[in-house]
This record gives structure tokens, C-alpha cells and sequence, in this order.
């Protein structure tokens, strides 16, 4: 072989393996577990090929879905909990071993392309969080260096974090990331990136800066369908729409840093599909336009990218396949689905962006998307076990500061002598004494919201306004 036969024959390589690392183009979607009522994986995999995702990306390296995306076309992000980090950061033969049992055993069967190192490691701010941000990049390049000793080269390795890692992000000229991380973990992560041609992982979601603020914000600039065109003042960019602004605030981030040329990729996005009552927004209508214009931008050919970053595809993955009933926080938590636990679509989107606005069926219109004002309580939910709400009412009732004072006997509110009754006021109670300090009206699924006021005679439910 003549030396410039081997030359090309290295240019060709070179360029396979640096393809094969590459996004198939194709939008991805995020496949999280936390639900007890989820289809099995082999169904749940069954139901990504049939959207036609190019991509699925896991919260772990679950042994049992990764077999059964072995020999299946789909690209396959994996993770690295966030507890494992600092073990893996200070030991590299821990870091083999991981890459060994994660990667290995499913590698090149099962196309394995990105590992994620934690999930939204720098928005933890406890004394514990604050101890993995500076074990992060360390336990990235020992994944690394595990996947390079085994002379695997088409494995990314990054990690995704939220939009809470920027000080300032509007306008997007003005994007810096915060001092607590800047110097001692952002350079280094950035230099990483750089060094690896690894992308920058980022969970974007306009749907929050849009709720809290939907007065000021126009929904359908943040839902990619406005007329509205921002010009942002210190670059003269000018935009379309709210997730350009958030992705752009990131390259400007960046490059204040020095780092000019990091791709970018959108871990999580999407809109959920309902809420609780006062989550402005939160319907099927607004997430199926969401998501389906979602697809239209990042499928669409030439490439569209964004106003400082023209031309470029930005891989993205869609939060999420399910409905996860396990989640907790506000409903929204628990929406953000493309499918109901039962595997049935709640509304149709074609992830391959070839399917007209026109051929979808109708979506069901929304009432919501202006702020509720009033009052809401929270009472039991119907058709729920017995038992389970007798288990609620009494943790409930256990935490103190009069919450259940009504219930006892000779009260206003002992009777009807009712475990739905009592567990009805103890939820109302509960939930206006401590929404302050962060509870929910949820209790495992067996408490949902209401407005219709459930007090009888002298017996008056606390409520919540909203």
C-alpha cells in the first residue's frame, strides 16, 4: 500500500469513526422509570421504534433495556448516577469497572454513544452537592480514559445540566454563568468538552421562564410559532423564538470564557401536558405544538441552528416517553409524557418531522393558559384504595399544628364518620398549613385539586389561594 493509499485509507477511517460518534439527526427521547404502572421495556422499546426515535436516553445503565436495544438502530445515551460520581472520580480501576459492567458488556450490540456523567450535578447547592460539583470533571476523564483503553472512540462523555447554571441569561448577550461555578468547575468542564469534542449537555425548557412570567412572555413566541421578532441589544441577533434565547445565552456563556466552538446539545426539553390547578399553560394542546414544532426546527433541511449559531444541528432528546406517577413536586412533575402509562398516545407527533401541521388530528382545546386566580383545595381522590387513603389521612394527620384538630370527635368536621370525608379535609388542611414550606396536593396519587368549594354546614375546608 503506496503512503498516500494509507493516508486515505486513515482520512476514511477517521471520518467513519468520527460519523459513528456523531447524532443520527433524529429527534431522542428521554426514558425515565419513576412510575409503578409503566409498560415493560421490551413494549416500552417497541413503542420508541414505531415513533421513530434515532435516540433514547436512560437515567442509569439498566441491563435489561440495554440488551433489548441491542441490534435495534436506536442511539443510546446512558448515565452515571449521581451518588457514583465521587467514587468513580478518585478511583480509576472503579471507573474500569463501571465502563466494564456498563459499556462493555452491551458494546457495539447495543449503540451506546454518550455517557452522562450525574444529572444536573451543579443545581444540588447542599454542603454534599457542593462536594460532587468539584469530583465531576475528574470522574468524566476517568470514564474517559477507561473508554480509550479499550479503544473505543465513538462514546461521547458529558453531562447534562439546567439553566440554573447561568447568573444572568437574558438578553442572551448578557450570558454568564454563575461565580460559584465559573472558574473552579466551568473551565474545566469547558476544556474538557473542548479537548474530547464532547458536546455541552443542557436541559432547556422555555415552558418555566414562560409560566413565570406569562403576562410579559407571549405563549406562542415560546411555543415557536410567533410572529414576534426580539432583537437582543448588545449582538444585534435577532430572534423568533424563547428557546433560541436560552441556547444562545449558553454559546455567549461560553465564549466569555474563551471556549468558542462547543456544540451544543439539548438534553431535556419539551412542555408538560398537565398540571395542577394555578400551573398556568400545562395542557395537551400546548405540549403537542410544543414538541411538534420542536421536531420541525431541529429536523428541518438546510439545518436552521440558532441566530449565533446559524446552519448547525443541535441534538435534542424530548422529556419524556411517559407519564411518571412517581415523581414528585407539583402535577406538572408527573406530565410530561408524549405516552399515558398504558403506552396510548396522548396526542399524536411524528419524530421524524415529515408529517404536515395539517394531516394531525384535532387537539383538545385549553382553558389554562392565563393565570387561575382564586381558591383551590385538596381533597381525595376518586376510585382510590381505601386502605392507601387511610395511610394518608394519617400521615396527614400526624404532622402536627391543628392540621386534624377538626376531625375529632364533637368537632364541626367528625362527621360523616367517612375515610374519604376525613381524608378530604385532612389534604385540604394539610396542604394550606405547609404549601409554605413546599407540599403538594398529590399523596401518592390519591389527593387531586379542586375549586369547588367540599365544605358542608359548620364544617369549613382550609384552602389554599392560588
Amino acid at each position: 500500500m503506496t503512503r498516500k493509499m494509507r493516508g486515505d485509507a486513515l482520512l476514511f477511517f477517521s471520518l467513519l469513526v468520527l460519523s459513528d460518534a456523531m447524532p443520527s439527526g433524529k429527534i431522542g427521547v428521554n426514558y425515565g422509570l419513576l412510575g409503578n404502572n409503566l409498560p415493560s421495556a421490551g413494549q416500552s422499546i417497541e413503542s420508541l421504534r414505531a415513533m421513530k426515535a434515532g435516540s433514547v436516553k436512560l437515567y442509569d445503565a439498566n441491563p435489561e433495556i440495554l440488551r433489548l436495544l441491542a441490534g435495534t438502530d436506536i442511539r443510546v445515551s446512558i448515565m452515571v448516577p449521581n451518588y457514583e460520581i465521587i467514587n468513580l472520580a478518585t478511583n480509576q480501576t472503579s471507573a474500569n469497572k463501571w465502563v466494564e459492567d456498563n459499556v462493555l458488556a452491551y458494546h457495539p450490540e447495543t449503540m451506546i454513544r454518550t455517557i452522562l456523567v450525574g444529572n444536573e450535578v451543579l443545581s444540588y447547592c447542599s454542603d454534599e452537592g457542593k462536594r460532587i460539583w468539584n469530583h465531576l470533571v475528574p470522574a468524566m476523564r476517568r470514564i474517559k480514559i477507561s473508554l480509550r483503553a479499550q479503544d473505543i472512540r465513538n462514546i461521547k462523555v458529558g453531562t447534562p445540566l439546567a439553566m440554573d447554571v447561568l447568573q444572568t441569561a437574558f438578553p442572551p448577550s448578557t450570558g454568564t454563568f454563575r461565580p460559584d461555578i465559573s472558574t473552579t468547575v466551568m473551565v474545566p468542564l469547558l476544556k474538557f468538552l473542548n479537548s474530547t469534542k464532547s458536546f455541552f449537555f443542557i436541559d432547556a425548557y422555555p415552558y418555566f421562564p414562560w409560566s413565570e412570567n406569562p403576562i410579559n412572555i407571549n405563549l406562542d413566541y415560546a411555543l415557536f410559532q410567533s410572529n414576534i421578532k426580539y432583537t437582543d441589544p448588545g449582538s444585534g441577533l435577532v430572534y423568533t423564538n424563547l428557546l433560541d434565547q436560552m441556547l444562545d445565552s449558553l454559546v455567549f456563556a461560553m465564549t466569555k470564557l474563551g471556549f468558542h466552538s462547543i456544540r451544543l446539545s439539548i438534553a431535556e426539553t419539551g412542555w408538560p401536558n398537565a398540571g395542577d390547578i394555578g400551573e398556568t399553560g400545562a395542557s395537551i394542546y400546548n405540549a403537542a405544538t410544543y414538541n411538534r414544532n420542536l421536531v420541525t426546527k431541529m429536523t428541518s433541511r438546510p439545518l436552521i441552528g440558532t441566530p449565533a449559531r446559524p446552519g448547525l444541528f443541535i441534538p435534542a432528546f424530548i422529556f419524556s416517553l411517559y407519564d411518571e406517577n412517581q415523581k414528585t413536586g407539583t402535577g406538572t412533575e408527573r406530565h410530561w409524557g408524549l405516552l399515558y402509562p398504558n403506552g396510548t398516545s396522548i396526542y399524536q407527533i411524528d419524530l421524524t418531522g415529515k408529517r404536515a401541521s395539517s394531516d394531525y388530528e384535532p387537539l383538545p382545546a385549553t382553558h389554562n393558559d392565563m393565570p387561575y386566580e382564586g381558591k383551590s383545595w385538596c381533597v381525595a381522590a376518586p376510585d382510590v384504595n381505601l386502605t392507601e387513603l387511610e395511610r394518608a389521612l394519617t400521615f396527614a394527620c400526624s404532622q402536627g399544628n391543628g392540621t386534624c384538630e377538626a376531625l375529632t370527635p364533637g368537632k364541626e368536621c367528625y362527621e360523616p364518620l367517612s375515610v374519604i370525608w376525613h381524608a378530604s379535609f385532612a389534604f385540604s388542611s394539610y396542604w394550606a398549613k405547609f404549601r409554605s414550606q413546599g407540599a403538594n396536593c398529590y399523596f401518592d396519587g390519591l389527593a387531586v385539586q379542586t375549586t369547588s368549594d367540599p365544605s358542608r354546614g359548620l364544617c369549613q375546608f382550609p384552602s389554599v389561594t392560588i
